[in-house]
């Protein structure tokens, strides 16, 4: 691919709308100034004292702060409680002028949050301490399935591609339910020619007629192979539509067509933060899909995506597409 190419692919993105449909999570950072800590007259315990509160998407929400940096047209679909931590994440995805109107809040559930205490004073550099997660250890509600299924048959035919977003690791207690999954799947067989990509941590091996999108010790694990290429080939089994399978710094394993290709990675030079890596190769990989682009074109972005990302440390980064044209200039794309 030379950069014309890749000017191409980009300079779609912007007339792109994809659904994120998944676990919500609100990263709820809390800034703590050590130099001014009290001790507790009841306790003597330290109480740190919170000078800042930064409020972030997490989780599905990552995808979404990715996709809006790269100029993509966002809807989102998820649940959240009808708590003050749902009306901070609502407020942050509305900031980033991402569709809303899908949402599902519920008083029969808590807003998941991953809520990160950062450390700072006393000659320490910030540094994050034991992280507190609010999560749902209930089944999802039947009432808020119900609207999440509602709500994606309603929007599905106004986007052009799909990211599903599993991140919850107990059975049924996250959005994407045995329910949920199957609808999915069925959408995936009914429509091939809309791209629907799914990255899941734990239930990999259990999607069908999608596009899998997973790191590589998740692939081996779902599929319990031993290499990245028997994994591949495995999942296309009820994957016919291919499969992306991120390796760290030696790039994307595609396998599509009953082909596959690995896809090498773009080398960064200093220290790096990988936090967020993967979400910004997954929203790099289905929005070439979605603007045309070939399985191996959109490998080569998305890994383009996560050199940028990783790049900007104590934060989970994002790419717009001036910085992919820019560091694609970098590592000589030909002309």
């Amino acid at each position: 691919m030379n950069t014309k190419r890749l000017e191409e692919i980009l300079s779609h993105f912007p007339t792109i709308r994809i659904l994120v449909l998944g676990d919500y999570f609100l990263d709820q950072y809390l800034m703590l100034n050590r130099d001014i800590s009290e001790i507790s007259l009841e306790t003597q315990l330290e109480c740190y004292q919170v000078t800042e509160i930064r409020n972030s998407p997490g989780a599905a929400g990552t995808v979404v702060n990715n996709l809006r940096a790269l100029d993509i047209q966002v809807i989102t679909l998820g649940a959240i409680g009808q708590d003050g931590r749902g009306f901070d994440l609502m407020q942050v995805l509305k900031a980033r002028q991402a569709d809303t109107r899908y949402m599902v809040e519920s008083d029969a559930m808590m807003t998941p949050t991953y809520t990160k205490p950062m450390l700072s004073g006393k000659n320490e550099p910030v540094h994050e301490l034991e992280r507190l997660d609010i999560k749902n250890r209930s089944h999802l509600p039947k009432n808020v399935e119900d609207s999440i299924m509602e709500n994606l048959q309603k929007s599905f035919d106004a986007v052009d591609g799909i990211v599903v977003l599993d991140q919850v690791e107990e059975e049924n207690c996250g959005v994407v339910t045995d329910r949920i999954r199957e609808t999915i799947c069925e959408l995936g067989r009914q429509f091939p020619q809309k791209p629907i990509l799914v990255d899941s941590r734990h239930r990999t091996g259990k999607f069908h007629h999608l596009i899998i999108k997973c790191n590589q010790s998740e692939a081996l694990k779902n599929t319990d192979t031993k290499t990245v290429e028997e994994a591949a080939q495995k999942l296309f089994q009820v994957n016919p539509r291919g499969c992306f399978i991120t390796l760290g710094s030696e790039g994307i394993y595609v396998y599509h067509n009953q082909t596959g290709k690995q896809v090498p990675g773009i080398r960064v030079e200093g220290p790096i933060d990988i936090c967020g890596a993967g979400d910004s190769a997954t929203s790099g990989i289905l929005s070439s899909l979605c603007a045309g682009a070939s399985y191996e074109e959109a490998a080569l972005i998305g890994n383009i995506t996560a050199s940028i990302t990783i790049r900007q440390l104590g934060t989970t980064g994002t790419a717009s597409r001036d910085e992919i044209i820019a560091a694609a200039k970098k590592i000589a794309l030909s002309d």
